[in-house]
């Protein structure tokens, strides 16, 4: 555990996920090549498409149906919302098709929501008509910031993984700080169709000495497979209580045999570990349906001249 808050060598680096960002921008014009655009959703949880030229009532289509939970048009048919059924699987499609009231071209417009295991899109923009271009700049410049961040934090994560003091910076006993624990297994709320049932869990903070917030938090869990093939992590994110997600660090020793049980070690450090809790840890394997939801998860805070846990 403590290993993981430090950055130990044997962390993985995380395994590349589907791009799926928090908010999608499409635009839509008579020379728009005809088929439908992938947008990512995750089970029970909202997506919402925002349009710039009203739908007409009634002709929003989805193919095949009944995979939805619900789904609505706004009260001024600039607007729709879907939500996937709990056992949409992940890379399950569905083509939604929506027309517009006008008439104009283009007519209509569609989109393939693409089940995901945790990386649900939040907003979808379309937009019909030409928009100034200050507004093209600006996100463009804001593309620009968030692809050159990526870049350099993938450039900082594989500099440190190869480092002596391991993927996160030095080992945990040569920095100054406090490590605070707090068991969460009586305290979590496991969803009735997670793969994997719950064990034993805890999470951890980590905060310089002196320090008022967390500069890393993790969670351990136990888990037990019932499945008649091994589970292996791929993939782990954290969502606080304003629906804002984050992707974790994650390390397994080894994947969780048929009928048995093994441990997960997931975190994060940095501004993302203030994160307002409660929060929804969701965990995944690669290129497969099985997936862990776990609710209520919570972070011990950190008092000042504590022991080492």
């Amino acid at each position: 555990m403590v290993a993981l808050l430090a950055g130990v060598a044997k962390a993985e680096e995380p395994s590349p996920v589907s791009h799926c960002a928090v908010t999608a921008r499409f635009n839509l014009s008579v020379e728009s090549p005809e088929g439908a655009t992938d947008v990512c959703v995750s089970a029970d949880e909202p997506t919402t498409f925002f349009f710039d030229s009203r739908v007409a009532v009634g002709a929003v289509e989805f193919q095949p149906e009944g995979r939805l939970v619900d789904w609505s048009q706004g009260k001024e048919g600039l607007s729709i919302t879907v939500i996937p059924k709990g056992d949409y699987l992940p890379g399950e499609r569905v083509r939604v098709t929506v027309r517009f009231a006008d008439g104009t071209l283009p007519t209509s417009a569609s989109f393939w929501l693409v089940g995901h295991a945790a990386r649900g899109t939040r907003r979808v923009e379309v937009y019909r008509q030409p928009r100034p271009p200050d507004v093209l700049k600006k996100e463009r410049d804001e593309a620009r910031a968030e692809a050159r961040q990526c870049q350099e934090d993938k450039v900082r994560l594989l500099a440190e993984r190869e480092a002596p003091g391991g993927l996160m910076g030095s080992a945990w006993l040569e920095r100054a700080g406090v490590v605070a624990l707090k068991k969460l297994k009586m305290l979590l709320k496991e969803r009735q169709d997670n793969s994997l049932r719950l064990d034993k869990a805890s999470s951890y903070s980590y905060t310089r000495t002196g320090g008022t917030r967390p500069e890393s938090v993790a969670v351990r869990l136990r888990l037990k497979n019932p499945g008649t093939e091994s589970w292996t992590l791929a993939g782990a994110a954290l969502m606080d209580s304003k629906g804002a997600e984050v992707e974790l660090a994650r390390w397994q020793p080894e994947p969780i045999p048929a009928n048995g049980a093994g441990d997960v070690v997931v975190g994060i450090e940095g501004k993302a570990a203030h994160l307002g809790c409660p929060c929804t840890l969701k965990l995944w394997e690669s290129a497969g349906p099985r997936t862990v939801t776990l609710g209520n998860v919570t972070f011990p805070p950190v008092e000042q001249g504590s022991e080492h846990e």
